[in-house]
């Protein structure tokens, strides 16, 4: 096996053998086992899925910390870095198709399913299904679909907890990016304080984010199976909430390295690396809050 001597572009450091890419395997097999398990209502779905979120954090913890062994131990050059940076780059692509398969259901429900279920557009012959239904947003489509006895359901007010949360990602932003200035200026003070607002911004986004759960599916009649709208709505909302979680311990993780003295101002991809999927959630929430909440 090749490896890299420290600070030489001469070559490419390849990693010894490891069993955790098949230890992933079975973690991720367990959790989506558990998860179906769970959905249809198995009285062991809670176990296995618990199972399989213990083994998935147990994964992340012994495979970052070799990554992070590894990196500190010079094994790393830039030709690596670059490979990491792209890696990266290709995976919040990912996560933006991700997101866009989600919004172009929200926009063909709304724009173009609901209309013609309503009578209106080339396809409006399936009024001819429901022809009592009256189409407008939001909606749970036609039937009796919601917890309420009538089918009615009410939606959150965009100018309450969710402009709050808006607020509370938007700074978040502000201080990570004060946070990765400070790194590359040297002042690490300033790096932890504002790196620990950061990820505690993001924990507050989340406690704001399971209050504005616990209304809206109890007191609103707004819950996952309320037709087109409630589906989309937590779906959409709720990746993006574990997304703003996994980004959050990430930031804790970074936060303990740096309290630790890792990173220098020239070589801190990683900081970087989360500050990109920070960033990413920022955008993609601001469309949220446009076209879920508001418009």
């Amino acid at each position: 096996m090749a490896h890299a001597e420290q600070g030489s572009d001469k070559g490419y450091y390849f990693p010894h053998g490891s069993r955790l890419p098949f230890f992933g395997s079975i973690s991720l097999f367990t959790l989506m086992a558990g998860a179906a398990a769970t959905l249809n209502g198995a009285a062991i779905g809670g176990w296995v899925l618990g199972l399989g979120l213990a083994l998935l954090f147990t994964l992340f913890f012994l495979w970052f910390g070799e990554v992070i062994r590894e990196n500190q131990a010079g094994l790393y050059n830039e030709q690596v870095d670059r490979s990491f940076r792209m890696g990266m780059m290709w995976f919040i692509f990912s996560e933006v198709m991700f997101f866009a398969a989600f919004f172009g259901a929200l926009f063909y429900a709304r724009q173009l399913s609901v209309p013609w279920l309503g009578g209106e557009g080339a396809k409006a012959v399936t009024s001819l299904l429901w022809p009592e239904f009256e189409a407008g947003w939001p909606t749970a489509g036609p039937g009796t679909v919601t917890p309420r006895d009538d089918g009615s359901f009410e939606i959150i007010p965009a100018f309450g907890l969710p402009a709050l949360n808006t607020a509370l990602l938007l700074t978040s932003g502000l201080t990570i990016t004060i946070a990765h200035h400070a790194l590359k200026s040297g002042h690490r003070g300033i790096l932890k304080v504002f790196l620990a607002l950061t990820f505690l911004l993001g924990f507050i986004f989340l406690g704001v984010q399971i209050l504005e759960y616990g209304h809206a599916w109890q007191d609103l009649g707004l819950q996952l199976g309320t037709g087109i709208y409630g589906s989309t709505f937590f779906m959409l909302t709720g990746f993006h909430g574990l997304h703003v979680m996994v980004g959050a311990i990430m930031l804790v993780v970074i936060w303990l390295r740096c309290l630790k003295g890792h990173f220098t101002p020239r070589q801190h991809f990683a900081f970087e690396a989360v500050a990109w999927y920070w960033h990413f959630v920022d955008v993609v929430w601001l469309g949220l809050f446009i076209f879920v909440y508001w418009i």
